[in-house]
């Protein structure tokens, strides 16, 4: 079965410009050392929530918007392998600054899933 990293982070509107760039910069460099695909989703139809919600689990703020993210892989093996290649490419380094970064990194959700059901 496959395996899918999933991200949740707010990202602030007047940043969107630069979120694009560094997602199709970081899905360039995932898709190249192996993933199977990247994809980055605007919330569109995310109200917040009495209890919990997505808008709620990054405690967005005014003026931001919520961004899904999903990059799918072959296997947890091949994900690791992936990873450890793109946690590693150079093109990436100015990216990982958190002082550079277009998002709150503190408020990023992610994890690891092993896909359950595949039709």
């Amino acid at each position: 079965m496959s395996y899918v990293d999933g991200f949740v982070v707010p990202v602030p509107k007047r940043n969107l410009v630069a979120y694009r760039a560094m997602a199709r910069k970081a899905g360039k460099v995932w898709r190249e050392h192996g993933a199977l695909s990247y994809t980055e989703c605007v919330a569109d139809d995310v109200k917040p929530g009495k209890w919990t919600s997505f808008p709620r689990s990054v405690k967005l703020k005014p003026g931001e918007v919520v961004w899904f993210s999903f990059i799918v892989y072959k296997s947890r093996q091949q994900r690791d392998r992936v990873m450890a290649k793109v946690m590693k490419d150079k093109r990436l380094a100015s990216m990982m600054d958190p002082k550079a970064m277009p998002f709150d990194g503190k408020r990023l959700i992610y994890g690891g899933f092993k896909v359950a059901v595949d039709l």
